[in-house]
């Protein structure tokens, strides 16, 4: 299977959509999207991966996924969305993975490190530091509260909706700052599209509450990367995040990249990647 296409499998009562690509016998590397996007955020640098011998294992999560998108606001918890990376690694027969996220599927990946450590081999983020950096930023730092001051707004449920939606997703597209291909974009508005997906996606930042500002400390060995440009995460937040990884820890600042580092940067990200995996450290 390329990974252009997706499979289905089920996870307790839901089913995700999954991309896989390189050898089976690989190490396995479980590659988490943002928002708003999908497992195609990935498109650039699965291939890397797999070409370097890794099993690349990519879902498109809760609320993406059209079978794991249940109604209600609490299913989308941090802590829900992290128990389905561990389950969907069972599901895969998957005693332990490298585990990858951007955006919010790094804070999920910080809450899997963090609560369920012992599955990880390494973990490579990338934009949102660790969540108690994070939250001790909008605490403090008037650039970190300016750039999330957007999170209000996608809180707000039918409010958010439609002004992301109108006019052919005008302002939803205007989130990629021109930096996502055309034909990603236009993937993922196709698929926040559907009946349901968006407000799904949503679900992520209306379930969320203030005890992610104190997630543990994490014991994995971790890489962290951030780039300058990004709109939605200041400096101070990225420059603590190794205060709460205890392991071996790589920080890596991209100048001049925007938030959007899988994609326009895919090299960059791969690289990275790699790095962590085998234990060394990116040129």
């Amino acid at each position: 299977m390329t990974f252009d296409e997706t499979e289905p499998v089920p996870v307790r009562d839901l089913t995700f959509d999954v991309r896989t690509t390189g050898p089976d016998s690989g190490e396995p590397v479980v590659l988490l999207h943002g928002f708003p996007a999908t497992s195609l955020t990935w498109s650039e640098v699965a291939p890397v991966l797999a070409e370097a011998g890794l099993r690349v294992v990519a879902p498109d999560q809760r609320g993406y996924s059209p079978h794991a998108r249940p109604d209600a606001v609490e299913a989308y918890t941090t802590a829900a969305l992290a128990q389905d990376v561990v389950d969907l690694a069972d599901a895969l027969g998957l005693e332990t993975f490298h585990l990858v996220g951007h955006d919010w599927g790094a804070a999920v990946a910080w809450y899997v490190a963090a609560h369920h450590g012992h599955r990880l081999r390494t973990l490579t983020t990338f934009s949102v530091p660790h969540l108690a950096a994070y939250n001790a930023a909008l605490r403090g730092d008037e650039e970190a509260k300016d750039k999330a001051s957007y999170i209000g707004l996608l809180r707000q449920e039918g409010k958010a909706e439609t002004l992301l939606l109108e006019d052919d997703a005008r302002r939803l597209r205007a989130m990629y700052q021109g930096a996502v291909p055309d034909q990603l974009v236009d993937a993922y508005v196709a698929q926040l599209q559907e009946p349901g997906a968006l407000t799904a996606a949503l679900a992520w930042y209306r379930a969320m509450t203030s005890d992610l500002g104190d997630l543990p400390d994490v014991e994995v060995p971790t890489t962290y990367v951030w780039s300058t440009d990004d709109l939605a995460i200041g400096r101070s937040g990225a420059d603590a995040c190794g205060e709460h990884v205890t392991a071996d820890y790589r920080y890596t600042v991209l100048e001049g990249t925007s938030h959007w580092i899988p994609e326009e940067e895919p090299a960059a990200a791969a690289a990275a990647i790699l790095a962590r995996v085998r234990g060394t450290v990116a040129a």
